[in-house]
């Protein structure tokens, strides 16, 4: 049994939730040391410096440290070398900053002061002895988008590091605790079919085309029940409201679920997964829901073809926003067959109970 430490700036969500789950399911001995999920930027920033000095304060001296990639890896470890000069770190990344699609409102990006959050990326790879992505395509985009990104700079852009980059990466999915669904498993009699959005309630998950699809189909006299849950934040897209207005008659609910067993109740309630989002590195509420037999239509692109066994790809996943709405208009048309197609098995790999041990293994 090795002792980890695993780093998390930014407690919370996606990040919060692997973290307990790869620390309740493994074999060995894992303390997190994190600080709050906001304000990210500056966690990006700071975040260093006071987990440092925490580390410091603390009795510990583990095998392994493992960080997100929302520490700064080469600053920590500047401020504790006489610490951790002898201990392996790894790092893995959620997301990273380079290939991440920014908010055109972000006035970093007016200000061109967007390339320090993926340049920090860069820097924390370089000092990591391991780096891991939670996907293929996450680990792939990544690293095809260094030598553009270094090339932007004037002199010693570092471009010659990335194949030791390369060199160190793998992928290591997203642990997620799956099974945690089964005890709420529910079968639904309805006749309308119900579809769900399970995302952030944000940009990049596109929610623009996702709406606009479902207007047109009801306009067209499609009936469908509609459930819209997922985290909102203080800058919502404006077509929440809207659609909140247009598809009043079909909304069944609108907002977060209260708690996680109304959440599951509902993954297992609805009947068609329409994604159009443009950000996902892996893509854990989608995954949620396949795994509670949700039908999925999925973007060819990012993870989700991941996800999809290869001789389904034509069923669930389309390349065009028209092809999103022929592929979604079918899905209801055929919803008497659809509703017993089981897609639990697509998914159910990523279980922290298979996970959990290659995980262990890979720090053993």
């Amino acid at each position: 049994m090795k002792k980890i430490l695993l780093i998390e700036p930014f407690f919370t969500g996606s990040h919060q939730l692997w973290a307990e789950g790869w620390r309740q399911f493994s074999i060995h001995d894992i303390q997190i040391l994190s600080l709050s999920g906001k304000h990210w930027k500056w966690r990006m920033h700071g975040g260093a410096v006071t987990l440092a000095q925490q580390f410091l304060k603390r009795d510990v001296q583990p095998d392994w440290i493992v960080a997100t990639d929302m520490l700064d890896v080469a600053t920590f470890l500047g401020l504790t070398k006489h610490r951790t000069n002898q201990i392996p770190v790894a790092v893995y990344f959620h997301e990273n900053q380079i290939t991440y699609p920014w908010s055109a409102t972000d006035p970093d990006v007016s200000l061109n002061r967007d390339n320090q959050y993926g340049f920090k990326n860069f820097t924390t790879a370089l000092a990591a002895d391991k780096i891991f992505f939670n996907s293929a395509y996450h680990q792939r985009s990544f690293l095809d988008a260094l030598p553009a990104f270094l090339k932007q700079f004037p002199d010693y852009r570092g471009i010659n590091l990335i194949p030791n980059i390369r060199k160190k990466s793998k992928v290591l999915s997203l642990g997620v605790n799956l099974r945690q669904f089964d005890e709420h498993q529910q079968i639904s009699n309805s006749k309308i079919p119900l579809l769900l959005w399970n995302h952030r309630w944000e940009y990049d998950k596109n929610p623009d085309t996702f709406f606009e699809t479902l207007f047109r189909l009801k306009k067209e006299g499609y009936l469908f029940q509609l459930a819209v849950l997922g985290e909102k934040y203080q800058r919502t897209p404006a077509i929440f409201e809207k659609a909140k207005r247009v598809l009043a008659e079909e909304m069944v609910q609108f907002g977060k679920a209260a708690k996680f067993a109304d959440y599951a109740k509902w993954l297992w309630n609805a009947d068609i997964l329409p994604v159009t989002n443009n950000q996902d590195f892996f893509g854990q509420s989608v995954v949620e829901a396949i795994y509670c037999n949700c039908y999925p239509i999925l973007p060819h692109r990012l993870a989700y073809p991941e996800h999809i066994p290869k001789e389904k790809a034509n069923q669930h996943l389309y390349n065009t926003d028209e092809d999103f709405y022929f592929l979604l208009k079918k899905a209801l048309e055929n919803f008497p067959n659809n509703k017993n197609i089981q897609t639990q098995s697509f998914v159910e790999h990523y279980d922290w109970r298979t996970l959990a041990p290659i995980y262990d293994a890979t720090f053993a």
